[in-house]
């Protein structure tokens, strides 16, 4: 599969094409361009880097690159033309680094033309749950470092997303190690937000993972924002509870819990009333980063469309069953998610009070 560029589309003029050189160095591809890779792909873009975007979707294409990306970022407005395509023959290789954006159930299909091409020096995983194993086994040995996102993005229709929340981006080597070459991303991606550095890359992974399968688990299961699953009766009961169970899944699994979104994942762990003062305090303090999230699985059902529940509480559920550690809460998730997409229930804020019904009797109010 070759990597010139159609001439049926003029590519979009950047500022730094002469900082770019022939190993790619410069150049940025954000594998697919749904609300997250799109404000990724903008920020960059405005920046000065070379960045170039890929989605198989031909109009939401043609919209980011005329007459651009329509971003809100907390509330600020601003547009931004992507230098986009829906084909790997279209694009100009090779790449410093491929940002994968994309949704778990696209990973195969995106990935494997792009590695047969040899367009992409390293890729960057940056998607929800645990989808590094699946990524390492697409690409070369070697080729991939990792990353996790804890602020939301929305879609907003065609051509338009959301950023709802500011947090940090976390990056590092998957053996642990400092390279030269988790540096420079990180030079690369500070124009999008504050980025962490970290030797703990798979425990980030995992302390993102609890993130998402507890706030994007309650969110989709009951329709609401983050912070408005938390404020329903017990809801934050629920959120120490799948919080802790999927903590005592990673701590099963001997590993090494980091930071994320600015807490410490130890101080979101309830196990008797007496936790419960630190841990108010913490998702406080989340809530005031995150809360107004909208869950990316509940995205996905508004659209019809398969959710990455699999990967998320799924993943929380699958290592918790290796393990032999009970996940209930988890578990529910998934199988209430599955209804959802079979057309079989729909989300509804009464999910809480269910879930709250499966929490231990030490924590319950």
């Amino acid at each position: 599969m070759g990597s010139k560029r159609s001439t049926a589309r003029p590519p979009i003029q950047t500022t730094s094409s002469k900082d770019v050189t022939a190993d790619g160095t410069g150049r940025v591809l954000v594998i697919g361009a749904g609300a997250l890779g799109s404000i990724f792909a903008a920020k960059l873009s405005r920046s000065g880097l070379e960045v170039q975007a890929l989605d198989a979707h031909p109009e939401h294409v043609r919209l980011l690159r005329e007459p651009g990306v329509q971003v809100n970022e907390v509330g600020s407005e601003w547009t931004c033309q992507i230098d986009a395509y829906s084909s790997v023959e279209e694009l100009t290789g090779p790449f410093e680094f491929g940002l994968i954006t994309l949704k778990s159930t696209a990973l195969e299909s995106a990935l494997t033309p792009l590695v047969e091409a040899g367009l992409v020096e390293t890729f960057v995983s940056l998607g929800n749950g645990l989808v590094q194993e699946r990524i390492a086994d697409l690409t070369e040995p070697g080729q991939l470092v990792a990353g996790t996102v804890s602020w939301g993005a929305t879609n907003l229709g065609p051509g338009r997303v959301a950023q709802t929340t500011v947090a940090p981006i976390a990056v590092g080597e998957l053996d642990g190690t400092r390279t030269a070459r988790i540096d420079r991303l990180a030079e690369v991606l500070s124009p999008v937000a504050e980025i962490h550095v970290t030797d703990r890359i798979t425990g980030q992974v995992w302390s993102k993972l609890l993130l998402n399968s507890t706030f994007s688990g309650m969110g989709v299961v009951s329709g609401l924002l983050y912070s408005e699953a938390v404020s329903q009766p017990r809801g934050d009961l629920v959120a120490y509870g799948l919080w802790t169970e999927g903590y005592d899944v990673a701590r099963a699994a001997g590993l090494e819990l980091d930071q994320v979104a600015g807490i410490d994942p130890a101080h979101l762990v309830v196990r008797s009333p007496a936790d419960l003062d630190v841990a108010r305090s913490a998702l406080d303090s989340l809530m005031g980063r995150i809360g107004a999230t909208k869950a990316s699985m509940l995205q996905d059902l508004d659209r019809r469309t398969t959710t990455e529940v699999r990967v998320i509480n799924g993943g929380v559920s699958s290592t918790a069953a290796r393990l032999g550690v009970p996940s209930p809460l988890n578990d529910r998730i998934v199988e209430m998610v599955e209804a959802c997409e079979r057309g079989e229930a729909m989300p509804t804020p009464d999910a809480i009070e269910e879930l709250a019904g499966l929490l231990p009797n030490t924590i319950r109010r």
